[in-house]
């Protein structure tokens, strides 16, 4: 299938889509910042801003746990990581979309790739049991025909170790097998995989702008693809 995008010279024959999901397809700061605030309190620690939330996601549950703990003060993250993940784990499945939006033009840009008749995959760093709920919840999980979270490997993106193992789940060559993402984790993990990329403007990249990173387009909407 050949896909036209909207940027000079960036016309891909591919035969597969993997899409990212917070940032990409769902805007997923609310419930970032509901079930990391209901730990922080478990634990008797202050509460975190959704803004100072916003540059530390992306690279999976585990970092993003170190990184508030590190934001609010604690000197001995080891000691309290096992105690916030689990609190986070329980607090996180109880809210899990009700805080969360789709951005617009998702489900048209998802519709389209589907009627090009491409296989797709949902591989986020989200842990699989989070992720799964969380595409049933906003109707997105009948796009899919596969979902990988940043639990299903050994290694979570940045490492392209993710992407090239959903091409063997798809059956497609990586060359041939588009990443769309919203971070330079998505983007770092497709060059190093063989895969092109395209990045969403509106999602997280740790606070710095996207444009900058190297893609074949940059896009401000998913509805973009039924253009």
């Amino acid at each position: 299938m050949k896909l036209n995008l909207p940027t000079p010279a960036a016309a891909l024959d591919i035969d597969a889509v993997m899409v990212d999901l917070d940032g990409t397809m769902v805007n997923t700061l609310g419930d970032f910042a509901e079930a990391l605030n209901r730990m922080l309190t478990d634990l008797s620690l202050p509460a975190i801003a959704p803004q100072a939330i916003e540059n530390m996601v992306g690279k999976g549950s585990e970092n993003l746990i170190r990184s508030v703990l590190a934001h609010v003060g604690v000197a001995d993250i080891d000691a309290v990581y096992q105690q916030a993940w689990l609190r986070y784990e329980h607090h996180y499945l109880a809210i899990n979309g009700q805080f969360a939006d789709l951005y617009p033009g998702v489900l048209e840009g998802l519709q389209a790739l589907q009627s090009m008749g491409l296989r797709m995959a949902c591989l986020t760093n989200k842990p699989l049991s989070f992720a799964q709920p969380l595409l049933a919840a906003k109707g997105l999980d009948g796009f899919f025909d596969c979902v990988f979270g940043g639990d299903s490997f050994p290694r979570k993106k940045p490492d392209p170790m993710p992407l090239l193992e959903t091409c063997k789940a798809l059956g497609s060559e990586p060359a041939r097998t588009l990443m769309v993402g919203d971070s330079s984790n998505d983007a770092q993990a497709a060059h190093a995989a063989g895969c092109p990329v395209v990045l969403m403007t509106y999602g997280y990249n740790h606070g710095e702008p996207i444009t900058a990173v190297a893609a074949k387009a940059h896009l401000h909407s998913l509805a973009q693809f039924a253009a």
